[in-house]
């Protein structure tokens, strides 16, 4: 699941907004749980008082616990490469 967040921002309270809005417009089999890395953006805990998903954190540098994760990151950066700060 792709989720844009406003501005580019990555702090707590924007991505938890953001995975909120979104994970409410899936059918509930589909929400049970989610899994993230150790970032700084999932540091409030407050997304799953909202939505009632267990969030569960994978070990700090084991990117093979977020194996599907990790290939789609690859894919779209690859797709979508971000997007240059420099003027032209």
């Amino acid at each position: 699941m792709l989720v844009e967040l406003p501005g580019g921002q990555h702090k707590a309270d924007v991505v938890a907004d953001a995975l909120t809005a979104k994970i409410t417009t899936l059918p509930a089999a589909l929400t049970r749980t989610l899994t993230r890395d150790q970032g700084h953006e999932m540091a409030q805990h407050r997304f799953t008082t909202q939505t009632g998903v267990a969030v569960y954190f994978c070990d700090p540098k084991s990117p093979w616990q977020r194996c599907s994760n990790e290939n789609t990151n690859g894919l779209l950066r690859s797709t979508y490469p971000e997007p240059s700060t420099s003027a032209p």
